[in-house]
């Protein structure tokens, strides 16, 4: 089964720097990875994404109209099963502390570590499989 990641981000560069970074698992066809540019456009794709193949999102926090913390409820309310990681480049506790109450399972900072984040894909991978 096809899984998606959704990446959430209004800068341009972020979609080439994922596709950069994920290019062999992409390749491989481990997963795809689609990508939004306002949370408008990821609130349309997470409502229209059938059945159980979008495996996880990955939202920055500030962007311009709807923020990422704005569209976290609506994510949740939508597709509570799909887990939701903030990006930012602010990683204060009191943002922890508002990704967190509005369902964030994480949040990980600018410059994107992708080592991790790459772990916890495969951990999500993993949980997929064993409860396949």
């Amino acid at each position: 089964m096809k899984v998606l990641i959704l990446v959430v981000d209004d800068e341009p560069d972020v979609t080439e720097l994922f596709r950069q970074q994920f290019r062999r698992d992409l390749r491989a066809g481990r997963y795809e990875i689609a990508f939004a540019h306002s949370a408008a456009e990821a609130l349309g794709r997470v409502q229209t994404t059938n059945g159980p193949n979008l495996l996880l999102m990955f939202s920055d926090i500030n962007m311009p109209g709807m923020t990422g913390l704005e569209l976290l409820p609506l994510v949740r309310s939508a597709r509570p099963e799909v887990p939701v990681i903030m990006i930012t480049a602010y990683g204060d506790a009191e943002t922890r502390r508002q990704a967190e109450a509005a369902g964030a399972v994480g949040l990980i900072t600018k410059p994107i570590d992708f080592a991790l984040l790459k772990a916890e894909i495969e951990r999500r991978l993993a949980a997929r499989v064993e409860t396949a």
